[in-house]
């Protein structure tokens, strides 16, 4: 294998230590395990063996690419998985009631187990008034209460999409809302981190398959799900071959490795060479660009050439 020096990168290329990471080389567990998490846990509910459970959809800062990504899955639907194993109460994009309406909906499954599912970062700037999620007998409801008063009542916590997880582009340069991921907000490390930008709906629907049927899957020391982040994007590359025999693009189009380009696959961990996108045959390197890194922490402001800030010093 050809091994470079610093300065044969386009990119810096941070070491990744997967032994701190707590990542296994397990690989993944395989396209059919990672594909039916969600399958068994509508064949436990029709069964009698589990319950379905209640659930919280809250979008509070983000572009709310999570709900159009998980509106588009296929496999299964949203209505099917809404009908056979999930009752979210509330999600404020798709439900009929507003406002006030809608939040007595919240409320009213406070008493039972529920999954607080977060898509969007927290803004803590201003006490939280960037981001006002609802007003209750007049008064204003911003995104940072309810986050923290929902996560007190959670049995599980999952933040969906990098801006949950870790701020992403609502916390980018220069950050003026203060947006920072949820379980930075809440200081707690039992949040199950989906990461990317948006979240791939085969992804999201597996975890919470998983856990109405099992409890929490299997993660690393970031709170990420093995069966979906076990390994880099790199690993399973098609274009590993060309990266392994130093055969490298010059330029977008051709069939080569695309790590001089600045590809961020050898630093990001997640399974877009398997599921790609919503299980279809599209993904980044599918499609002749290369991984941007969105779902690694620090996306999008560390992941130069993609974005890259002038100012002079301290920009």
């Amino acid at each position: 294998m050809l091994i470079f020096t610093q300065s044969d990168y386009i990119i810096p290329v941070t070491y990744v230590d997967k032994e701190k990471l707590g990542v296994k080389s397990s690989g993944i567990r395989g396209r059919e395990s990672a594909f039916n998490m969600a399958k068994r846990a509508i064949e436990a509910v029709k069964s009698g063996e589990r319950k379905k459970m209640n659930a919280i959809w809250l979008e509070t800062s983000g572009c709310f690419g999570e709900a159009i990504s998980l509106l588009n899955a296929e496999d299964p639907d949203v209505l099917y998985m809404l009908k056979e194993f999930l009752n979210i109460k509330y999600f404020e994009s798709i439900q009929g009631d507003e406002d006030q309406e809608a939040l007595e909906e919240l409320f009213s499954i406070l008493k039972s187990e529920f999954v607080l599912i977060v898509d969007g970062a927290v803004p803590l700037a201003g006490d939280g008034l960037f981001t006002i999620i609802g007003t209750y007998n007049v008064r204003k409801i911003t995104a940072k209460e309810a986050v923290n008063f929902l996560a007190s009542k959670a049995k599980y916590i999952v933040s969906v999409g990098t801006c949950a997880c870790y701020g992403g582009p609502t916390a980018a340069k220069p950050n003026l809302s203060e947006a920072v991921g949820v379980s930075e907000f809440l200081e707690r490390n039992d949040v199950i981190k989906i990461p990317g930008c948006p979240a791939n709906p085969v992804w999201t629907m597996g975890v919470l398959g998983h856990l109405v049927n099992y409890g929490v899957p299997e993660l690393d020391k970031e709170g990420r799900p093995l069966a979906y982040y076990g390994e880099l994007i790199h690993d399973r590359c098609p274009r590993r071959r060309f990266f392994d025999a130093g055969i490298f693009a010059k330029t977008f189009g051709g069939e080569e490795c695309m790590f001089l380009l600045g590809c961020r696959g050898p630093v990001t961990y997640a399974y877009c060479p398997v599921s790609r996108w919503n299980d279809s045959e599209n993904w980044p390197i599918g499609d002749n660009t290369t991984c941007i890194g969105c779902a690694a922490p620090g996306f999008p402001d560390s992941m130069e050439p993609f974005v890259k800030y002038g100012g002079g010093e301290g920009a």
